[in-house]
């Protein structure tokens, strides 16, 4: 039996709208045509997981990309490869990688062995590339049942740079965002954007069509200078408290190598949104200082790799500083 990712009981996860318009992306056509950067980026998915259940012992799992393209920072297992994970998600245990023999390949699939039993399956897909299709191929007397729902169903949605979209971590489930799903059975969207995040209006816009539980946004490397950051951090805080009163959210300012005048003058502008918020009354406002992230560890300078973006010990380190602040939110809805 063949099925497709848009076959029930099987669920996608991470991905806006993908139940009624069956397609991989995470910003719309028309939203994309008001921002041009996010054309390609706004239609790759980071974070998207395709789940269920099954009795299978085995089953043949088959991806298709809209391309291949070698990317600077990270290896083909980073960009287009998918992990599959066996049981449920706060326990669950890495049982194959499948991936592209080569940069010329975009058609690719791997037989995943799982034994016997009904076993809960979540596959993190490729985060680099535009995802045509996925399918699951087992034989016919084996069944797919409907995956557990996450614990927090409604979604979190975290909006930033290229760290927020796991730029240079080893795999797709290495970001701090993908971490503290796993740990909290968190459902979210991963709305970091390399190099295109920067607080504009209309991103804030299509964010307020969605529903989700908890906003978390960072996008302090991308906003290129100080003054750009002052102009719409704030900004965007309120156009998204305009439609989302009670939501708590979470503002965190640029994680760094190193800590200079430019970083310090950063992180002030986050924080003014954040004590303003307070001054005005709002009792769900959070505030992460991205220099505590690393700040006392010996050898942070192995927690990056180009001094920007970090290695999967410094996503580590930022989901540790970032998931009971989390926890503390949601406890406090």
């Amino acid at each position: 039996m063949l099925y497709s990712y848009k076959d029930a009981p099987i669920k996608v996860f991470g991905v806006p709208n993908i139940e009624k318009t069956g397609v991989f992306e995470r910003v719309p056509s028309d939203v994309r045509k008001k921002l041009p950067s996010l054309e390609f980026l706004g239609r790759r998915t980071p974070g998207a997981r395709v789940c269920f259940k099954t009795d299978a012992p085995r089953f043949t799992l088959k991806i298709e990309l809209e391309s291949v393209s070698v990317d600077i920072g990270m290896s083909i297992y980073s960009c287009q490869s998918a992990y599959v994970y066996l049981g449920k998600r706060q326990n669950s245990k890495l049982l194959r990688i499948v991936n592209p023999p080569n940069y010329g390949v975009t058609s690719f699939e791997g037989v995943i062995e799982k034994g016997e039993g009904v076993d809960e399956i979540t596959i993190w897909l490729p985060r680099n590339e535009v995802i045509k299709n996925v399918e699951i191929l087992m034989a016919d007397e084996y069944k797919i049942y409907p995956p557990t729902e996450y614990k927090y169903s409604v979604p979190a949605i975290y909006y930033g740079s290229s760290i927020t979209e796991c730029a240079l971590a080893s795999n797709p489930c290495a970001s701090y965002n993908a971490l503290i799903s796993r740990h909290l059975d968190l459902d979210y969207y991963n709305f970091g954007f390399s190099g295109s995040c920067k607080g504009e209006d209309e991103m804030a816009d299509y964010i307020n069509t969605l529903e989700f539980s908890l906003f978390v946004y960072d996008y302090d490397h991308n906003a290129p200078t100080p003054e750009h950051l002052e102009k719409t951090h704030e900004r965007f805080f309120k156009k998204i408290r305009e439609k989302n009163p009670f939501v708590p959210v979470i503002m965190i300012s640029r994680p760094t190598a190193t800590f200079g005048e430019d970083e310090k003058r950063r992180r002030d502008i986050v924080k003014k949104t954040y004590e303003n918020a307070l001054k005005n009354g709002d009792k769900n406002v959070y505030f992460v200082d991205g220099e505590e992230f690393f700040k006392d560890f010996e050898d942070r300078e192995v927690c990056f790799t180009d001094t920007v973006h970090p290695t999967d010990l410094g996503f580590y380190k930022m989901a540790e500083k970032i998931e009971p602040v989390i926890i503390k939110a949601l406890a406090e809805k």
